[in-house]
């Protein structure tokens, strides 16, 4: 019953934003170079990333959530009756990116698939791999530089610039350009990432920034933010999550940067619509939800170091990895698991 309801939902928002597009111009909109509009779904996957673009008639997923996830995304194509999409986009080989794109490669048939590499020991993307092959395709590395067009729109790569060791970021970036407006993809891409697109002197500056790592502090650093300059930020997070995303650190640094935020935790399905000069947001709930208050919420959980065995404070610059953690309601608890405080956040 939940689901016929969701989906009921999304044919209900699509014919909206059909008719607004088609009967009455965005504000602001005037002449411009584009042809048509440029909507940016950023789809509730709870914790993972998905996002649908569409612009005159072409069409790119970028990533798929979880594989539960995979009959949402399929449900969304269906929804917008897309039975074809020019690209799909794996940003890099961790399950909650790649693992709904089973239910996409599914239900719509793809031109092109990119990813960061063609194999990766999970299953998740070992159906990846299956599904595209099925079709008949397979997988494309982008290299840095490499651009092509989304109906009236430009994509261009940024990144990986290099080999790394760590998987997020192996991250494929990925800048879209529709007239004077754009938007930066940035997948999981951590600081390391980051620096190096800093360095090899690339232009991030985008109207709206994907937040990196679902608002881990491991990425969006301030030096970052800085080339970016966003007018708007989207993370993309799922609520109560036991990493703590997004962390407090981040969400101080888009304060500092008077960055307007949008998450899909607190307001389900954002949809960015640009006319090429302007862009505009929808979500599916709350709108005017307090994505970034200025007041830290008290702390209601805390993070373990399954190896080190400290417990920490969810907004702590020295978590562990994602699979060395543990999550404990309540510091007595961590503490009886026989957990010692972190020196550095003193939960």
């Amino acid at each position: 019953m939940i689901k016929r309801i969701q989906s009921l939902y999304i044919v209900l928002l699509s014919a909206l934003l059909l008719a607004l597009t088609a009967c009455s111009p965005l504000p602001g909109s005037s002449a411009s170079s584009v042809e048509g509009a440029l909507e940016v779904h950023f789809l509730d996957v709870g914790q993972g990333d998905a996002a649908l673009l569409l612009c005159d008639g072409a069409s790119m997923l970028i990533d798929g959530g979880n594989v539960a996830d995979s009959s949402l995304v399929a449900a969304y194509l269906k929804a917008h009756e897309i039975s074809r999409l020019d690209y799909i986009v794996c940003t890099h080989g961790h399950e909650d990116h790649v693992g709904g794109l089973s239910g996409a490669l599914n239900t719509a048939t793809v031109d092109t698939v990119f990813s960061p590499v063609q194999n990766f020991d999970s299953k998740a993307f070992r159906d990846f791999v299956h599904y595209t092959k099925l079709q008949g395709n397979t997988i494309t590395i982008p290299a840095p530089g490499d651009r092509f067009s989304l109906g009236s729109a430009q994509v261009e790569v940024l990144a990986p610039l290099q080999d790394y060791e760590d998987t997020n970021n192996t991250s494929i970036v990925l800048k879209i350009t529709h007239g004077s407006v754009s938007f930066l993809f940035t997948g999981d891409a951590e600081s390391l990432s980051e620096e190096d697109m800093i360095e090899a002197g690339l232009d991030l500056n985008a109207t709206v920034l994907k937040v990196g790592h679902h608002g881990s502090n491991t990425s969006t650093s301030y030096r970052f933010l800085r080339e970016v300059l966003p007018e708007y930020a989207v993370i993309s997070v799922g609520e109560g999550n036991s990493y703590g995303h997004p962390h407090e650190e981040v969400l101080s640094r888009l304060r500092d940067a008077d960055v307007t935020l949008y998450r899909t935790d607190m307001q389900g399905h954002i949809i960015a619509i640009s006319n090429g000069e302007r862009v505009t947001f929808t979500t599916q709930r709350t709108a005017k939800a307090p994505t970034n208050p200025t007041e830290k919420a008290p702390t209601s959980y805390y993070i373990g170091n399954l190896r080190s065995l400290k417990v920490h404070l969810p907004t702590c610059t020295s978590l562990p990895a994602e699979q060395n953690q543990i999550r404990f309601d309540t510091l007595d608890e961590a503490l009886k698991d026989g957990y010692s405080p972190c020196s550095a956040c003193r939960p």
